[in-house]
C-alpha cells in the first residue's frame, strides 16, 4: 500500500531530526573541545598539575578524542548527560529542574509576540504608506534590533523603579514559591502549578513576575511578525477575489478581518520553528536580566565557572527542542497548505 503524501512527507521530516541533532551535537562536542578539556578548563589554577592529570584518566579525557565522542553519543543515547563540574550535578537532573522555567518563559514570549505581532502588522497593512503604517514599520525594526537586556532593563527601570507597579525579578514572590514547593509532582511551570494549588493569588503573582520578561523577550519576535503580516496582507489584498468584494460594498475593515488574515497567518506558522531558535537564544540573556532561573540564567553561571559538561548538555538539550519545534511546525503548515506536501 502505497502511503500518502502527506504521510510520507511527516516521516521523511522525522527522520531529518536524526541528523540535524547529530549534527548539532558534534558541533558543540568539538566546540568544546577545542580550549582545551573540561577539566583543566574547570580546575586549572585550583589544583596541580598532578592532580589534574588523575581527575583527567579518572574522568577518560586522556583518552582519544574519537573514543570520547562515541563514548559521549552513547551516553546521550541512554540519556545520561554526564556530571557537573562545578556543583557534582546530574546533567539531567539540571535539565529538568530549570528546563520548565524556559519553555515557560518562551510560551509566554510567544503570546506577547502574536498578541502584538499580528493586530499591529494588521493595521499596517490597512494603513499602507500612510503614517501609521510608516510608524509601525519603525516599531518593528526597533523592536526586532533592540538587545533584549537593554530592553529589559528599560523595562525595570520604567515599570519597576519609577512606577513600582511590577516585580524586578524572579518567576514568583517568596510566598508563593514556598506554597509551590509543597504540592506533590509539580510541573515545574509556575502557572500551571498555580492553578493546581486553586489559589488566584498565586496565579496574579506568577503573571505579575512574567510580564516584564516575556515583554521584553516577545517583542524580539513580535517585530518579525508584525512585517510578515503586513506584507502578506498587502499581498492579499490586491488580489482580485478582494477587489470584487471591494467593488459588492464590503468594508475595509471586514475585507482585513475576514478575507486577508487567515491567508497572511500561513507564513506566521512557517517561522515560528526559527523564532523558537531565536526565542530560546534571547531567553538566556531575558533569564540573566530578570533573575528567572530557567536553564538561561544556569547557562550563565556555568559558563561562569567554565563547567563545559553541564554547558554541553544544556546547548544538546536547546538543540533538540529546536529540532523537534521545526518538525511540529513543519506538520502543521503541511495540513494547512497542501502544496507543502508534494
Amino acid at each position: 500500500m502505497i502511503a500518502s503524501p502527506l504521510v510520507r512527507y511527516i516521516i521523511v521530516r522525522f527522520l531529518l531530526i536524526i541528523p540535524t541533532v547529530f549534527i548539532l551535537v558534534t558541533m558543540v562536542f568539538v566546540f568544546m573541545r577545542i580550549i582545551g578539556d573540561p577539566i583543566t578548563a574547570a580546575q586549572g589554577g585550583r589544583l596541580s598539575a598532578a592532580q589534574l592529570d588523575q581527575m583527567r584518566e579518572a574522568a577518560g579525557y586522556n583518552r582519544p578524542l574519537v573514543v570520547q565522542y562515541f563514548e559521549y553519543l552513547g551516553q546521550i543515547l541512554r540519556g545520561d548527560f554526564g556530571t557537573t563540574l562545578s556543583d557534582n550535578r546530574p546533567v539531567t537532573e539540571v535539565l529538568v529542574t530549570y528546563g520548565s522555567a524556559t519553555v515557560e518563559l518562551v510560551f509566554y514570549g510567544l503570546i506577547v509576540a502574536f498578541l502584538i505581532g499580528i493586530p499591529l502588522g494588521m493595521i499596517a497593512a490597512a494603513k499602507r504608506d500612510r503614517w501609521p503604517d510608516a510608524g509601525l514599520r519603525l516599531f518593528a525594526i526597533l523592536a526586532y534590533a533592540t538587545p533584549v537586556f537593554f530592553l529589559g532593563l528599560l523595562l525595570k527601570l520604567v515599570f519597576s523603579v519609577w512606577l513600582g507597579i511590577l516585580p524586578t525579578s524572579g518567576r514568583a514572590s517568596s510566598r508563593t514559591r514556598i506554597e509551590l514547593s509543597r504540592m506533590e509532582d509539580p510541573t515545574g511551570i509556575y502557572l500551571i502549578d498555580a492553578i493546581r494549588v486553586g489559589d488566584l493569588s498565586d496565579v496574579a503573582d506568577v503573571l505579575q513576575h512574567a510580564v516584564l520578561p516575556a515583554t521584553a523577550l516577545g517583542l524580539l519576535t513580535a517585530g518579525v511578525f508584525l512585517r510578515l503580516v503586513r506584507t502578506n496582507m498587502i499581498g492579499t489584498l490586491a488580489m482580485d477575489y478582494i477587489d470584487t468584494a471591494r467593488s459588492r460594498g464590503v468594508s475595509e475593515y471586514r475585507l482585513v478581518r475576514k478575507h486577508a488574515y487567515r491567508p497572511a497567518l500561513i507564513p506566521i506558522v512557517t517561522v515560528i520553528g526559527m523564532q523558537t531558535a531565536m526565542l530560546l537564544g534571547g531567553a538566556v540573556l531575558t533569564e540573566t536580566t530578570f533573575e528567572w532561573r530557567g536553564l538561561g540564567f544556569q547557562l550563565t553561571h556555568y559558563l561562569s565557572a567554565r563547567d563545559f559538561i553541564a554547558v554541553q548538555g544544556i546547548v544538546a538539550l536547546l538543540a533538540v527542542i529546536v529540532a523537534v519545534t521545526n518538525f511540529l511546525v513543519d506538520i502543521i503548515v503541511a495540513l494547512i497548505d497542501p502544496r507543502v506536501r508534494y
